[in-house]
């Protein structure tokens, strides 16, 4: 055999025994997609669902979901932004790992009967679709602290006088940790979103050892 073709042989054999390599290496981490940042870490919240139950952070662990703020009798940026997201809903409704959280802006007014109505107005299920209520200020500090979908600058004054209206919409991974956020009045914007959920259903629900070391940054 030739000095040529030995080389040759080598060279591929190194190619194929480093290839290996590093397949086994990320195998089982998400290092090897594309990533998207991680841009905050959603907080402990306990708040009250369209059927009175209470709904904690605990319940979205493993699971990919989007987070938004509306009003029940909002008729500009909220029907148009929840019928997009109706889409995207749509889309992942029989994936048992994602969900949307709902949350009211104006939870003075939006009674749990109120929320519960608007569930069944838009045809949402009410487990994977939930819309929630609770104290004012934790709403409010959950969009700004931890979804990052209002500015905490306006959190001036008496919470009672604030009024949060955005079309953002946060997308939470199975870690809890906000990859993404959305004009949700952007149809353009919106079919991102629906890419990005598959992209996130597909990593694991914690990261590893390899993982910590190459990416993703500790909890």
């Amino acid at each position: 055999m030739s000095t040529n073709k030995k080389l040759l042989i080598y060279g591929l054999a190194f190619v194929a025994t480093l290839a290996g390599f590093y397949f086994f290496l990320f195998k089982g981490t998400d290092n090897w997609k594309s990533k998207l940042p991680v841009l905050s870490y959603v907080k402990p919240f306990a708040f009250v669902n369209q059927q009175g139950d209470t709904v904690r952070q605990e319940a979205y662990a493993g699971k990919v979901y989007v987070a938004n703020y509306f009003f029940v009798t909002c008729t500009g940026v909220c029907p148009n932004m929840n019928g997009k997201l109706k889409t995207v809903y749509q889309a992942y409704q029989q994936e048992k790992s994602f969900a949307i959280l709902s949350h009211t802006c104006q939870p003075e007014y939006d009674s749990i009967p109120q929320l519960k109505r608007y569930c069944d107005s838009i045809g949402a299920d009410g487990k994977q679709w939930q819309f929630v209520t609770g104290n004012k200020l934790e709403l409010y500090n959950m969009a700004r602290e931890s979804y990052h979908i209002d500015d905490p600058k306006n959190n001036v004054g008496d919470i009672n006088d604030q009024f949060l209206h955005s079309q953002f919409l946060a997308l939470v991974d199975k870690q809890g940790r906000v990859r993404g956020i959305y004009d949700g009045l952007k149809q353009k914007e919106v079919n991102a979103l629906k890419e990005d959920i598959g992209q996130l259903l597909k990593e694991s629900d914690r990261s590893s050892f390899v993982n910590n070391i190459f990416g993703n940054s500790p909890r």
